[in-house]
């Protein structure tokens, strides 16, 4: 193998194997929006809430799909379900219906 100088340390490896794909594809099932995301920030720049937290619904996507499931949760927890990220969304996704689904699929007992 070639030595390029440097290497990955373990903590930044994500496994795709250990991702909860039944919860991915309950979301996919229940909000196909999930999919249609282009990661454009839009929903970002817009946010009012994003001023205060990190809410980021983009982030949340990659996070979900990398497998980072506390991550994810924590950072879209702040969400004040206010719709000004839906009203600028190119790809007309309903943001807060995704959100609010995102949290009732992965804060399940």
């Amino acid at each position: 193998m070639i030595d390029f100088g440097y290497s990955l340390t373990s903590s930044s490896r994500i496994s795709l194997d250990n991702i909860n794909q039944k919860k991915l594809k309950k979301i996919t099932a229940v909000e196909p929006d999930f999919l249609k995301c282009m990661a454009c920030g839009s929903c970002a720049a817009s946010c009012s809430a994003g001023n205060f937290t990190k809410v980021n619904l983009r982030m949340v996507i990659l996070l979900l799909n990398r497998g980072m499931e506390k991550e994810a949760i924590a950072l879209i927890e702040g969400c004040m379900l206010c719709g000004k990220c839906t009203l600028v969304c190119p790809r007309g996704i309903n943001t807060r219906n995704l959100i609010i689904n995102i949290l009732k699929i992965y804060k399940e007992v």
